[in-house]
């Protein structure tokens, strides 16, 4: 349930041990690996609901001793009062259900912020939960929200995409175009997106979103995949009058308005219901492993911390004519592999 730009919506968190293919050149369709035990798998776990918006985070992460796994933050009712916790989604008996981690083991940190700081031995803890807890409540009875609400940094990437590049009539960046945002745009996966009085050209940006899973600076290329927690994908909410024509040109203003964000995979927007964004992640101009390079120069990474990669071929101020959001619309960001969210501009 991460989003970053104007406004950053975020769903849930996927972990896997390793990916099998060449994904940091984004080649090849992401295999996910397998966690054996008593004779059973854990594999992605993939909500039917995903289709419908419910998760708008889903976090692809990376460990050597556990499954495939999707946490997610959510807020649960305790004794009247709503109280935030973290948990796993899986599929029980054909219902989608949140396995409680706290409940089960409150050693657990309650937020995913806190869990990164020691990743490796929670995600041990949280396996043994998901495979003996029976803490679990149906999907719809909890209130899904942004998986990391307090991460470090928002890193963004400006122009990474080759069809978005040649929309945008421009060359490719010989170097990341590296931009930031405030962690106070970020809302859930289902939340509404305010649209500011400030604007009146609010755009869509469908993006995949890397979350950091430890600290690093100068991190070589060999050893960039390694310090990729999960994936995600996010709607990149864009007041595009104020990223491109007010405030100096500058894009903070512009890509922070609260409220604003959320291999070979597709990638595809849709407001409401008609087809805007329809590419592919093997369109990327610098891949994962070469953004961690690149920031990681200039900054420490720290857990938690996410980049942004960019966005495809199809946003609104590059049509003819411009097209922008309007109140009411619904806007649907996807991903193969890891989900679609949904939100609607209020």
């Amino acid at each position: 349930m991460i989003r970053v730009s104007s406004l950053l919506s975020l769903p849930s968190l996927v972990v896997i041990p390793r990916f099998t293919t060449t994904t940091t050149t984004t080649t090849t369709l992401i295999t996910f690996g397998r966690h054996r035990n008593r004779g059973g798998n854990y594999c992605l776990f993939r909500s039917d609901s995903d289709r419908h918006g419910s998760l708008l985070f889903s976090l692809f992460c990376s460990s050597a001793t556990s499954g495939t796994m999707k946490f997610v933050q959510f807020e649960r009712r305790c004794n009247g009062n709503k109280k935030k916790a973290l948990g796993v989604e899986t599929v029980h008996n054909g219902k989608h259900v949140i396995v409680d981690l706290n409940l089960a083991d409150p050693s657990i940190p309650m937020d995913m912020r806190t869990f990164l700081d020691d990743n490796h031995n929670n995600l041990i803890k949280a396996l043994k939960v998901v495979e003996n807890s029976k803490c679990s409540s149906v999907k719809e009875d909890v209130k899904l929200l942004s998986p990391i609400t307090n991460p470090d940094k928002l890193i963004c990437v400006g122009m990474n995409y080759k069809d978005h590049c040649e929309e945008m009539n421009i060359a490719l960046p010989a170097e990341p175009v590296i931009f930031s945002k405030f962690s106070s745009c970020i809302v859930g996966p289902t939340d509404n997106v305010e649209y500011p009085k400030e604007t009146t050209q609010l755009d869509w940006e469908v993006e995949l979103a890397i979350v950091v899973g430890k600290e690093g600076k100068n991190i070589s290329l060999k050893e960039a995949m390694s310090y990729v927690f999960g994936y995600t994908v996010a709607f990149d909410v864009s007041a595009r009058d104020w990223q491109l024509q007010k405030n100096g040109q500058q894009w903070l203003l512009g890509k922070s308005m609260d409220t604003f964000y959320i291999g070979n995979l597709g990638i595809r927007c849709r407001v409401n219901g008609v087809p805007k964004q329809n590419s592919n992640i093997s369109m990327l101009v610098h891949s994962v492993e070469k953004l961690i390079v690149f920031i990681s120069r200039f900054v420490t990474l720290k857990p938690g911390d996410v980049i942004l990669t960019g966005t495809p071929l199809g946003v609104g101020v590059f049509r003819n004519p411009p097209e922008f959001l309007k109140l009411g619309d619904v806007v649907e960001c996807e991903i193969d592999e890891i989900g679609t969210i949904r939100n609607e501009i209020v």
